[in-house]
């Protein structure tokens, strides 16, 4: 990037930085004028070929999406129009979307409204169908608008329609989106591939009784009157930092809004405001502590929404908007980490992005990395290294049970559905990736390194060649010695963990591992320093197990078990990193007085993180567990969202009964 860029960016931070929200009503922040200035232009984009799309941005390509849609509560749909900003190449006659279970009315040409042609191909497994668009005239070698009418359909994949009783306040109905990875093509007709990046504005029209958000500026706080239906209020939203199509997101429900601090803050349901806000009363100093670590915080706002528990995932990093999980919400402020990794997105995933899932571990790799400085900054290093330990024994069971090929961080992907690469690999071993950088470096040569890494390639796709150009210019530089020290290419394109990486040993485990043995031995449960201890060490202690003991056998008695949960409260903790932690252990040894809590558990959660494995863990047992999974799975598929019941039909065998 250009200095001149890179002024106008640190302009624009400058700018967001210096404004607080204030309200004109209780309950209602004042959020528009707050958005910096467009980024400066960069440097023309060398697009690469996506796997998961039909899109040839190379020859037309979206910049622009305008939404004007219109939320139906009975139907499960939202319909209405959105208008493409189009920008072709000298001689290109046609522009392709992609789009998947959307029906498609009419095409026009924006400008004039006459029909312009187009086709819709055939389906392929979850990537869905390609919308051809014959460009407007004057169009191609330039630019020009194209309007689609359209409706979502109710079972759109990236939509989740609740019903009053899903919800905790039980008196109104409530829409959420998640669009990655490739999910934006089942509610918007566009180029769905992270590696086209768009702006966008919105309108979106809900019942009167309901608030709209969305990761975009608000514009209108109170929402604003429809001409001619009183029973309905109309939305505004604009986002003109440009952004992969899968970070456009919408929420509709019963929320309201508390302030966290000048730039930061919370919606929710009314009756959960308060547990949220008291949970989160750091996040102001998590993106001072980030902006002090990597450069200024270009998206004006930084706000989350706490959903309903169905969310498939811990957190989604929507800009100015992260979508969280309740799950998160433990009264003592002990899984904040999740707000660190999301905050962190801001930069490696929505500023600099992976151009294909194929390198989804330079989105969330970086930002593992990211989260853990986030959370030494604000708390303290024995923390940070504790997570670092924790995240460390989850990479090892994951590495023992994935193929070699999918230990990679660069992955093959083609005639895969991209979730598939959504593993612990990503996350941690990307994380190490970096560690190990950093300590061969040293922190200070590497925090100058990252930070000039987000500011060069800012607003712009990324891809592991490009990284390794990017690396071997600015830190490596022409070093022989220290090429051959990182390990780069095996860390990247070889499976399992390079000789030069060195594992986090935490000294806050080492009495908890003691306990741990001692009454596996047969101490009493009475012996365990619980009530001293911080949840990862709660964590770590439920993560224990017998030196080559298999996760899928007993390793504890009966009795045992009972004094653990009795003395310690395991099935009511309240804490779902714990519980969880727990219903595995319980699973293990066929425990049966923790079914009920187990059951509770997956009922009440969407979360795949947690529901997934603990399905897989019930259908390992056999004779036991297939039973139980199959009753509970039954009951509780139907208030999953499909990111998650997808995962879970393979494992259970979901037929549809």
């Amino acid at each position: 990037m250009t200095s001149t860029c890179r002024a106008a960016l640190l302009a624009a931070a400058l700018l967001a930085s210096g404004l607080a929200a204030c309200a004109t009503a209780p309950g209602r922040p004042v959020l528009s004028g707050d958005m910096p200035p467009p980024p400066a232009a960069t440097a023309a984009v060398d697009y690469v070929r996506d796997v998961h799309s039909y899109a040839r941005p190379e020859v037309a390509r979206v910049t622009h999406v305008d939404l004007d849609l219109a939320a139906d509560f009975q139907r499960n749909i939202l319909s209405g129009t959105a208008t493409l900003d189009v920008s072709a190449e000298p001689g290109a006659q046609e522009i392709i979307l992609d789009v998947r279970d959307l029906d498609i009315s009419r095409v026009r040409d924006a400008a004039t409204g006459s029909d312009l042609r187009f086709t819709v191909g055939e389906e392929q497994a979850f990537i869905g169908r390609p919308l051809t668009i014959q460009l407007p005239n004057g169009a191609a070698g330039g630019t020009g608008k194209i309007s689609i009418d359209y409706a979502t359909r109710p079972n759109a994949a990236a939509l989740q329609w609740l019903t009053p009783a899903q919800t905790a306040g039980g008196e109104l109905p409530y829409l959420f989106s998640q669009g990655q990875a490739i999910l934006t093509r089942t509610w918007i007709p566009t180029q769905d591939s992270p590696g086209i990046r768009q702006t966008y504005t919105a309108r979106i029209t809900a019942p009167a009784e309901l608030t709209a958000v969305m990761s975009a500026e608000m514009l209108t706080p109170q929402g604003e009157a429809v001409s001619g239906d009183a029973s309905r209020k109309a939305w505004r939203f604009r986002m003109t930092n440009p952004i992969p199509p899968y970070l456009i997101a919408i929420g509709i429900g019963d929320l309201e809004f508390a302030s966290l601090g000048p730039r930061t803050g919370v919606w929710t349901e009314p009756s959960e405001l308060a547990a949220a806000r008291a949970e989160f009363p750091e996040v102001e100093a998590m993106v001072e502590a980030a902006e002090g670590l990597y450069g200024p915080y270009l998206w004006g706002r930084y706000d989350l929404l706490v959903l309903p528990p169905s969310f498939p995932f811990g957190g989604m990093e929507n800009p100015r908007l992260t979508f969280a999980t309740p799950t998160i919400i433990a009264g003592d402020r002990s899984l904040v980490s999740l707000v660190a990794h999301e905050l962190a997105h801001s930069w490696s995933g929505n500023l600099v992005t992976n151009a294909t899932w194929a390198d989804f571990w330079l989105n969330e790799g970086f930002t593992s990395y990211f989260e853990n400085r986030i959370m030494e900054a604000v708390y303290d290093r024995d923390r940070a290294v504790q997570e670092q330990v924790l995240a460390w024994d989850g990479l090892q069971a994951e590495l023992a049970e994935l193929p070699a090929a999918d230990q990679r961080l660069h992955l093959d992907l083609a005639g895969r559905d991209p979730d598939e690469g959504m593993s612990t690999i990503a996350y941690d071993k990307g994380a190490a990736l970096l560690r190990t950088i950093e300590r061969i470096v040293g922190r200070e040569r590497f925090d100058a390194w990252m930070r000039g890494y987000f500011e060069r390639n800012a607003f712009r796709p990324m891809t592991t060649e490009r990284f390794l150009e990017d690396i071997r210019t600015h830190l490596i530089a022409g070093d022989t010695r220290l090429e051959q020290q990182l390990m780069l290419d095996q860390w990247i394109y070889q499976p399992g963990m390079p000789s030069n990486f060195q594992p986090p040993v935490s000294d806050a485990f080492a009495n908890v591992d003691q306990a741990a043995l001692a009454f596996a031995s047969g101490g009493p449960a009475s012996a365990i320093p619980w009530s001293g201890w911080t949840t990862q060490q709660r964590q770590r202690f439920l993560g224990w197990r017998p030196e080559g003991q298999a996760d899928n056998s007993g390793w504890l008695s009966q009795g045992q078990l009972a004094d653990l949960d009795g003395t310690l409260g395991l099935s009511d903790a309240g804490n779902s990193e714990v519980e969880y932690a727990w219903f595995q252990v319980a699973v293990a040894h066929r425990y049966e007085p923790a079914v009920p809590a187990i059951e509770a558990f997956l009922k009440n959660q969407g979360r795949r993180k947690f529901v997934l494995p603990l399905f897989q863990s019930l259908w390992a047992q056999g004779d036991w567990g297939r039973p139980i999974a199959t009753r509970v799975y039954a009951e509780a598929r139907p208030g999953y969202h499909s990111v998650t019941a997808n995962s879970v039909d393979e494992v259970v065998g979901w037929t549809g009964r």
